[in-house]
């Protein structure tokens, strides 16, 4: 089984904000494949079925974003989920709206939703699929992420989480990550 982790914070006040851009992937990639979240009592809302002959768990964090790791290590020991088997998808300030970036492994980059994961999990050795938010400009970083894209931004942001529902549909048929990689950044 393969799991894939959106990272976003719960609430209708943080619907559509940059943050929640894993939350955005997480529900196209799951829209597209016909699969419906669940809230479960392992402090996520999670979607299962199979996509291209690999039976999938889809997972929303409900702890908000600063505790996710709390959320994910329980349900990868529940679902005997390895690390190699896991791909996390967030928002990245260093990347600009339109583009993606996969990763294996890294620092959090004080992100701290990744900072909650490497405490968790205790590694650093886990897929990433980074989803380019821009860096604000003359905004504090808190009211950036937590605000909405501008009308500008709409299209291109649409447009990388099309790219990254096809990364994620690419890693379910059995390509590695470094073929990913090499094909998506």
């Amino acid at each position: 089984m393969k799991m894939i982790v959106g990272l976003g914070n719960i609430g209708p006040q943080y619907d559509q904000t940059r943050h929640n851009t894993g939350f955005m992937v997480a529900d196209r990639f799951c829209q597209e494949h016909q699969l419906t979240f669940k809230r479960s009592r392992m402090e996520a809302m999670l979607a299962t079925g199979v996509v291209d002959g690999q039976k999938v768990l889809v997972v929303k964090p409900t702890t908000f974003m600063n505790d996710s790791g709390r959320a994910v290590r329980p349900l990868m020991d529940y679902y005997n989920i390895e690390v190699a088997d896991l791909v996390v998808v967030h928002d990245d300030m260093d990347l600009p709206v339109g583009k993606i970036r996969l990763k294996k492994h890294g620092s959090a980059g004080g992100h701290n939703g990744i900072k909650s994961l490497i405490s968790h999990i205790g590694t650093q050795q886990f897929n990433r699929l980074k989803v380019g938010i821009d860096h604000p400009q003359k905004v504090r970083v808190v009211d950036y992420v937590l605000g909405k894209f501008k009308p500008v931004q709409v299209k291109p942001f649409e447009d990388s989480v099309s790219d990254a529902v096809s990364a994620l549909d690419a890693w379910l048929t059995g390509e590695s990550f470094d073929q990913l990689m090499n094909q998506f950044n």
